[in-house]
């Protein structure tokens, strides 16, 4: 059926949310199997990080599955205008923003020891790095370190073990006081909390606007009632 201007916006609406969520899947899931199946072998020799590692890249790998089934219907049902398609997104998509919820409360009151765990986690990619230079690890340790300004272990780019994913810098002293990135990362979650739940109240947000358009689609879609005809003899 023709849709409105209202119907027309939360489809393209939908397709803008989709693509993004869908390179966001694609990065945790792609993420996620590389460190499980490629070389890690060398992170558990190290007992401290097996465990956190280990959990971190199953809940990349579960994230990233989510993320792209919630793909396939949303497409699905605006793309096609299939009504059935868009009712099980907004499901998902509600299932979705109540977890997001529950776990930015649970990263808020738990702050500080989610922030030690994601450091290990940083560590242990860090050391892996160090161990096989693999190109994928490369790229991950440069957007982190460029995200946080921090550089590998150390904070001194010109002496550390992974000195080329290390930030430019931004001044001249940078080259020998730029913080390490644990440091940085368990800073951000205990001393930055209010920036944290920013981003998990972001990401509310944007799965509400989702929910709201895939709803109003939905609702246009609707079948009409069939009109009633009154047969004269």
């Amino acid at each position: 059926m023709a849709l409105d201007d209202c119907g027309l916006l939360c489809k393209y609406t939908l397709f803008i949310f989709n693509l993004i969520f869908a390179l966001v899947g694609f990065v945790f899931l792609g993420l996620g199997l590389w460190l499980r199946f490629s070389n890690t072998r060398a992170i558990f020799e190290f007992e401290d990080f097996s465990s956190t590692f280990d959990i971190a890249v199953t809940v990349l790998i579960i994230m990233g599955l989510v993320m792209l089934i919630v793909v396939v219907f949303g497409v699905y049902g605006a793309c096609n205008e299939k009504r059935c398609a868009l009712l099980t997104f907004s499901a998902l998509v509600t299932i979705l923003a109540v977890a997001v919820v529950v776990f930015g409360v649970i990263a808020n009151s738990r702050k500080d020891e989610i922030g030690f765990r994601i450091a290990e986690f940083y560590s242990s990619i860090y050391l892996l790095y160090v161990a096989n230079s693999d190109p994928v690890l490369a790229v991950t340790l440069t957007f982190i370190q460029k995200l946080l300004h921090c550089c590998g272990a150390t904070g001194k780019p010109s002496l550390d073990f992974a000195q080329e994913t290390c930030p430019d810098p931004d001044s001249f002293l940078d080259p020998f006081t730029m913080d390490a990135c644990p440091g940085v990362i368990v800073d951000v979650f205990i001393n930055k909390a209010p920036l944290v739940m920013g981003l998990f109240v972001g990401t509310g947000v944007i799965l509400l606007l989702a929910l709201i358009c895939s709803s109003t689609l939905a609702k246009k879609l609707k079948t009409p009632s069939s009109p009633q005809y009154i047969i004269l003899t």
